[in-house]
């Protein structure tokens, strides 16, 4: 099954408490992508960068078998620049600069090769830009997931409401939840936000795990305890990148198999934030994300006798 992500493609500088960046990689399909790629082979990217981007990179997401011919390179422009500074509790940050360049007029063009996919990943873009993708598509995906910010629920929120009806799977976090419902219990949130649309919710908790929502059921995955968390920037995408991935690879949508594929996400997660940027999702072997797993199962896994 093949799997198509859109999103960004960028560089990024950060800050922590731990130490500080120049321009490196990053953007959200850049983090979905390596991170699906350790679960699923076929794998399609739409994104634009700038003519400053290296080809060192491309040919880095190609060896982490993604397809790079929906990646426009504009001549003459530079790629997406973000940069940031997280303060020491690692979950509130300031933005230094944003930079759009290329992304501010990008009119993503999904290929004829593209056109067979079966799961697609609409990373974090204006919700227009969402729905463009999802118009261009000659048949409806098997299961189409998106990511969305508090951003464009200040600025778009008619345009996220129309792009909520077309979508299966929504990723946000806790405040973009309680922005987005109105309420404060993130089960009421829940709720409220499936019926805009969505058939399931993940709202993202950061260190404190992961919630899947439907109408009937209810899944909590916590985040692994780490010795060592120097950037967060990435560790959402990284999440909806091991998540969609499992599910693209097992080919079944059901609840309990997001169930477990919220687990590999959780996994993909918190190998991302444990080095800047992008640079521990890249080379890891299958014994180490196994492993990494396995660590989650045995975190939850306890034997109770009910009297």
């Amino acid at each position: 099954m093949s799997l198509l992500v859109v999103g960004t493609v960028a560089f990024d500088a950060i800050e922590t408490p731990f130490g500080k960046t120049d321009k490196i990689l990053g953007g959200a399909a850049t983090y979905i992508s390596l991170a699906a790629s350790y679960f699923t082979k076929k794998m399609n990217l739409v994104s634009v960068v700038g003519d400053d981007f290296p080809q060192e990179h491309i040919d880095m997401l190609n060896k982490h078998h993604v397809d790079t011919t929906g990646l426009q390179v504009i001549k003459g422009e530079k790629t997406f620049f973000w940069a940031g500074k997280y303060h020491n509790d690692m979950n509130s940050r300031d933005t230094i600069t944003t930079e759009l360049n290329v992304l501010a007029n990008f009119n993503p063009i999904v290929p004829e090769a593209y056109q067979d996919c079966d799961f697609l990943m609409l990373g974090n873009l204006m919700p227009q830009v969402q729905q463009k993708v999802i118009a261009q598509l000659k048949k409806r995906p098997k299961l189409i997931v998106l990511d969305t910010m508090n951003f464009w629920m200040d600025i778009a929120m008619p345009e996220l409401l129309e792009a909520l009806k077309q979508i299966d799977v929504l990723t946000i976090n806790d405040s973009e939840a309680r922005q987005l419902s109105g309420e404060y219990s993130l089960v009421k949130a829940a709720q409220k936000i499936l019926d805009m649309g969505p058939k399931y919710l993940i709202i993202k908790k950061g260190e404190h795990g992961a919630l899947l929502f439907n109408k009937e059921q209810v899944f909590f995955a916590p985040a692994l305890p780490l010795e060592d968390v120097f950037d967060p920037t990435g560790a959402g995408d990284s999440f909806a990148g091991g998540f969609i991935g499992y599910l693209a690879e097992t080919e079944d949508i059901s609840f309990e198999n997001m169930k477990r594929a919220i687990i590999f996400g959780s996994a993909t997660a918190s190998f991302c934030v444990e080095k800047f940027g992008t640079e521990n999702l890249v080379g890891l072997t299958q014994e180490q994300v196994d492993s990494r797993v396995q660590e989650f199962v045995d975190l939850v896994q306890f034997d109770i006798a009910l009297v």
